[in-house]
């Protein structure tokens, strides 16, 4: 017997989880505690601020438009400093990305210009993050709620090898932006580039071959000077053998280069950065950097490499023996920190250098030293080894602060490190694995500002802006909004992008041209997705026993692309070319152009998506079909009695689910027939025939060979016998009330619906609710194989696919049959969701997970699920083919205009050749051309690859038609059709620019999915990271302007690329790891895959929501801007909501206003809050009301309902929160954006050479 205490009983709080809490054997570890002695935690929370920076604008030319290269990076130009220093807000923290021991920093200026920048830190400022309580979670949290890793100090790499970027947390200083206009000659797409970053210096170079530049370029921020580079072996000189020289702390970077000679590129063809803001090299002799100034006093390095020690109160390091360099050369001194007059040397003596002395070794080829970009320096250790940390791996501690154990930094405020921050050390970086030395750093070095990466919520915004309203898709198709924008489609031959996207709006003329530039042409194809009230719905056409008008040879469906030829006798196929005759009955005449007078009145003539009414042709065994039917099949085991599950769903099935059945548009009732099963170890079916007094329940004991034990009365139509359903939901709590069953079955349940619907001769849908591992003895028994161990692994495959085939073998059936499945799950431990789901997976059904169910907390999220899902549009036993412009062209008319007549000349031509070759999605296919569906409902998406079998022309463009055969809820036969029509080009720069990134992010994702079913997870990883530096490096070498290796150029329509890539790259469908349960990770690739663009976009990109920033005098449900998901976004006095399509968290800061606690939950301070609540308190004030309108309008954009997790600052949960922060690193090593977009560009620099 289970203890029916078990939901408090396993987590501290009685905090209750979401979807799909990962069942765990043993407490889960890594929420509390610090790391253990020895070993290296996570570095504090950096400073942070809000820049106040100013504008420096130069106008440069435009000779050709066309193309906007937007390069972040430095160019030339006078970089002015800003006025005032940066600021930081209440509780103002940041994330310290992956960092690493300062990197050598030699190179000349970039150019002349103001002196540099240089601010100290802002008096005052404590760094802010989360309490480490540390306690142990004694129970999983919710589901898409991963827990953390154990905090080990060390993180595994599992695609060691590349050497990553290291990028440092500056000091507040003051940014500069210097945005400058080059010059362009040829034309090309629009591009952006990235700030520069480490190891990807820029130059000022004029831009050849983009017209219409704008070149963003990232300020040198020069952190405060007044220490000295630590360096290696000896004080005084640099490193042995051609090393170059550390950087100083704080990040000011040495001087180096020999007497006015150019500066070299460091090795690894990684060249070094720049002297921050234009200043002019100071140089020791024999390549020794001369050392930085503070208070006066040139600091001096320590023996041994070991750090400065820097004064109590703030003060500047005491600098170590050893001599003071000069300025030589009569060139400009440093100046002091925070704007001080710089200091000469004493004498203008040089110090001596220690032996081995030399200067920087040169790069390959010749290369000119490139400047780093926005003060960041590159990466150049002698054979990738990182510069030797300090005695014992401690870095110095600010404000006289003691050492923390095991190499950790002290955490300000008592608050535990922030995820995958303030590890030092050259990483090593693939996959989202880092790895490497995990040194605690030893200076605040520069680094790059974020804001100037390319930002998605400025994409977004950028696109609700210029493209909200109406678009009108034509016959050819151009690239439509974002999904993420709110817009009316008008339907003028294209399909509406709602139902039909693809990854390219301009289609390449061949298949190299495709190759080469590492794109795919994919389509994703969502037939029933929901339409916006001012779209007008898919017209239905009736053509009565003439059926569809179709080509003889394709048997494509008439659209508006097929031309009336020979005076309207015959059609010319836009697919194959064949021409058709026109039945008698469906003939008229052509005007003057050559169109059909009735092309107006005709919907297949003139639209993009329409309907036709199928004929008998159509129907299995030419037989119309019948309404279909909906059976709910309850477990009413010991643990769904005890939950609440069985009293919950029989209280509220008829009058809250069964009165929304579906019906058709028009209709007053619902033809949709229902019928009921419970079952534990044995089925019970229920007669519930109108005339009957009581509902009559048989039972089937045998499991190993279930069958039906009747037909009449078992499917009934609601109106027909409503007195008798109602007496027989109030009977089934009451008949098991004492059910002490712990075992169940599952496949008999499965099977013995299919069974009821192949007698009944109807498609239908399955409503099962099953709460546990289905061990009993009876067909598709299963046994706990569960090994966490394996995640993460190259054998967790093994635990991802199915365990046996029976349920694979089951879910064919019921394809054939049009029966699908929708699987309601409530699990406590684990049930094995990678096999049970085959059968939904095959059928196009749904899996719900509701872990730990307590009918009390999460009910209300049941209900409204299946509230949802019957009532949504759908569509049963389906087929979908798609038709692509594939065959070749015989003998056909081309029509010439001869005078004012037409003519029309017999020739011989060869279509243009694509055709789909792979399908994604969950469905199944019994061949390689039709798509199968049990359902198909509207928030099912099918993505298709296609490809070229010959190449086409720009005049003849491209065609593709989606046809999909299904039964309506009224029982009706019908087709519908999507139709696309494409440009075609023969031009890189076309091809870049007319790309759809949202529809390819959904393609890669899917794509990954399925590879890690097949190959370990590096490999899967890896290809996502090829592929994405392959097709900037393409569009680098073919499309974009010559310019320097260090900038970072970006076609704009991709810009974002690199950031999704690594959002893929680090969720938890592709990297679990331990911290994700098996049944998480099996439940998140099933949702996935049947992802829309829409659902995959937010999904890998949470939407987070500052709603204190609500105008509380707008309308309720004004959603407010959304931000970037990076914690240092966060302030301790706000309130926050992210959500990601299936979770939703609301994060509340140490400091919120008294007035928002008291208006949201009625309580006086934070602290009081009960987290375990999954609704907010209906308060009649205007804070409140706001505050539920967004989170029910955020809900009804999504197809789950989304289950509320408080979460307070510094609360443990505060990790889970942050695991959605896709910008930041994450506790499982995967990259922040900015670590990821170095490694990428060094990818591309690779590439390139």
């Amino acid at each position: 017997m289970m203890n029916p205490q078990y939901m408090n009983q396993q987590y501290p709080g009685g905090y209750n989880p979401g979807y799909g809490a990962p069942p765990s054997s043993q407490a889960p570890q890594g929420f509390g505690g610090p790391p253990p002695s020895g070993q290296p935690g996570q570095g504090p929370p950096g400073q942070f601020g809000s820049p106040s920076a100013q504008n420096s604008i130069v106008n440069g030319t435009n000779q050709t438009p066309g193309m906007t290269p937007a390069m972040y990076g430095v160019s030339a130009g006078k970089v002015q400093p800003t006025g005032g220093p940066w600021t930081s807000g209440p509780g103002s923290s940041q994330p310290i990305s992956n960092t690493g021991p300062p990197m050598p920093l030699s190179g000349p200026p970039s150019s002349s210009g103001g002196p540099p920048i240089s601010n100290g830190p802002t008096p005052g400022f404590r760094a802010t993050g989360p309490q480490d309580a540390g306690g142990r979670m004694m129970r999983p949290p919710s589901a898409h709620l991963p827990q953390p890793a154990p905090n080990t100090g060390q993180l595994s790499n599992q695609m060691g090898g590349m050497t990553l970027a290291n990028q440092q947390t500056s000091h507040p200083g003051t940014p500069v932006n210097s945005f400058i206009s080059g010059t362009h000659s040829a034309a090309g797409p629009t591009v952006s580039s990235v700030p520069p970053v480490s190891g990807i210096p820029t130059v000022s170079a004029p831009l050849s071959s983009v017209p219409g530049p704008v070149a963003y370029s990232q300020p040198r921020l020069s952190a405060p000077s007044g220490a000295p580079p630590t360096m290696a072996n000896q004080p005084g000189g640099p490193l042995p053998g051609g090393m170059p020289p550390q950087s100083g702390p704080g990040g000011i970077p040495p001087q180096s280069g020999l007497g006015g000679m150019p500066p070299q590129p460091g090795p690894g063809g990684m060249p070094p950065l720049l002297v921050p803001g234009g200043m002019s090299p100071q140089s020791g002799p024999g390549g020794l950097p001369p050392q930085s100034s503070a208070s006066s006093m040139p600091p001096h390095p320590v023996p041994g490499g070991m750090p400065p020690h820097p004064g109590p109160g703030g003060m500047p390091p005491h600098p170590g023996p050893g001599g003071m360099p000069p300025h030589p050369g009569g060139m400009p001194p440093q100046p002091g920190p925070g704007g001080m007059p710089p200091q000469p040397g004493p004498g203008g003596m040089p110090p001596h250098p220690g032996p081995g002395s030399m200067p920087p070794h040169p790069g390959p080829g010749g290369f000119s030293q490139q400047p780093g970009i926005g003060g960041m320096p590159p990466q150049s250790s002698a054979s990738g080894m990182p510069p030797p940390p300090s005695p014992g791996g401690m870095p110095p501690q600010p404000g006289g602060m003691p050492p923390q154990p095991g190499g950790m930094p002290p955490q300000p405020g008592g608050m535990p490190p922030q995820p995958g921050m303030g590890f030092q050390g050259v990483q090593s970086y693939h996959g989202g694995q880092l790895s490497g030395p995990m040194v605690p750093p030893q200076q605040q070095p520069r680094k790059l500002d974020p804001d100037q990466m390319p930002s998605p919520i400025q994409v977004i915004e950028d696109d609700r802006r210029n493209r909200s309203g109406e678009f009108i898709a034509t016959q050819r198709h151009y690239l439509p909004p974002l999904v993420t924008t709110d817009f009316t489609a008008t339907d003028r031959g294209n399909t509406n992008p709602r139902m039909m996207r693809s990854t390219l709006s301009f289609v390449p003329c061949s298949a190299d041209m495709l190759k080469q530039s590492s794109l795919t042409f994919a389509l994703s194809i969502s037939p029933f997705a929901r339409l916006e009230v001012d779209e007008s719905p898919l017209p239905i056409v009736d053509l009565g026993q003439l059926g569809p008008v179709r080509c003889n040879r394709c048997k494509a469906y008439m659209n508006p692309y097929m031309q009336f030829v020979d005076g309207g006798r015959r059609i010319q196929c836009c697919f194959c070319g064949c021409h058709t005759d026109v039945p008698p009955e469906y003939f008229a005449h052509l005007d003057h152009t050559g169109r059909r007078v009735d092309t107006d009145q005709r919907p297949e003539l003139c639209l993009g998506a329409y309907e036709f009414i199928a004929t008998t042709d159509y129907c299995k065994n030419n037989t119309l079909p019948k309404p279909p039917a909906f059976i709910f099949m309850i477990d009413v085991s010991y643990n769904a009695v005890k939950s609440g599950l069985v009293q919950l769903l029989c209280d509220h099935l008829k009058d809250d689910i069964l009165a929304n059945l579906p019906r058709e548009y028009g209709m007053e009732e619902s033809e949709i027939r229902v019928g009921f099963v419970t079952y534990a170890k044995e089925l019970q079916f229920y007669n519930v025939k109108g005339t009957l007094a009581q509902p009559q329940m048989l039972v089937v004991s045998d499991v190993q060979d279930v069958f039906v034990p009747l037909l009449d009365g078992f499917l009934v139509k609601l109106s027909e016998s409503e007195a008798v359903i109602d007496t027989l939901l109030a009977q089934i709590p009451q008949m098991f009330a004492a059910s002490r069953d712990t075992e169940v079955v599952l496949g008999p349940v499965i099977q013995a619906g299919l069974d009821a619907l192949k007698a009944a001769d109807c498609a239908g849908k399955l409503f099962i609710f099953h709460t546990s591992l289905p061990i009993a003895e009876a067909p598709g028994k299963l046994k706990n194989r569960d090994d966490r161990k394996l995640l993460g692994t190259d054998k967790e495959k093994t635990l991802l696919t199915p365990a046996i085939n029976f349920y694979t073998k089951l879910g064919q059936e019921c394809v054939a049959a049009g029966c699908g499945v929708d699987l309601f799950i409530f699990p406590n431990s684990y049930i094995d969701i990678a096999t049970i789901a085959e059968v939904p997976r095959l059928t196009g059904g749904n899996i719900y997970k509701y872990s730990y169910f307590q009918a009390d907390l999460d009910g209300h999220r049941l209900l409204e699920d299946l509230k949802t899902n019957v009532m949504r549009p759908i569509a049963f036993d389906a087929i979908m083919r798609i038709r692509t412009s594939t065959e070749d062209r015989e003998l056909c008319y081309r029509p010439t205009y001869s005078g004012a007549k037409f003519q029309y000349y017999l020739v011989k031509e060869y279509l243009l050749g694509i055709r789909p070759v792979d399908f994604l999605g969950n469905f199944y296919m019994a061949n390689t051309t039709d798509v199968e569906l049990a359902i198909l409902d509207c928030d099912k998406t099918v993505t298709v690859e296609i490809k070229h079998d010959d190449k086409l022309t720009e005049a003849e463009g491209a065609c593709i038609q989606a046809a999909i055969l299904y039964t309506s809820v009224s029982g009706q036969r019908r087709l519908r059709i999507l139709n696309m029509s494409f440009n075609c080009c023969t031009q890189l720069a076309d091809l870049f620019k007319n790309c759809e990134l949202d529809t390819f992010v959904n393609y890669a994702a899917k794509t990954a999915i399925r590879e890690s079913m097949n190959s370990n997870p590096k490999t899967v990883r890896e290809n996502l990271m090829n592929r994405c530096a392959q097709i900037l490096a393409c569009y680098r070498k073919n499309c974009a302007s010559p310019s320097s290796a260090g900038q970072l150029i970006l076609p704009e329509c991709m810009k974002l690329l690199p950031l999704y890539t690594n959002c893929i790259v680090k969720s938890h469908v592709l990297q679990g790891g331990t911290e994700v349960a098996t049944d998480e990770r099996s439940y998140l690739i099933h949702a996935v895959n049947a992802m829309s663009v829409k659902d995959t976009q937010v999904f890998f990109y949470p939407r987070l929501i500052p709603l204190h920033e609500i105008d509380l005098d707008s309308e309720c449900g004004t959603l407010p801007p959304a931000i970037r998901c990076s914690y240092e976004r966060l302030r301790d006095n706000g309130v926050y909501l992210i959500e990601n399509g299936l979770s939703m968290l609301l994060w509340l800061g140490m400091n919120v206003p008294q007035e928002w606690i008291y208006s949201l939950f009625g309580v006086q301070s934070v602290a009081q809050i009960d987290i375990d609540k999954t609704e907010l308190q209906n308060l009649d004030n205007p804070i409140s009301r706001h505050v539920r309108e967004v989170i029910q309008k955020i809900r009804e954009e999504r197809f789950r309902y989304l289950k509320l997790v408080i979460v307070r600052q510094r609360d443990k949960l505060e990790l889970v929160f942050q695991q959605y922060l896709l910008e930041d690193r994450n506790a499982s090593g995967g990259a922040s954006y900015v670590d990821f977009l170095c490694h990428i560009h060094k990818e591309i620099r690779a590439l390139l050479s």
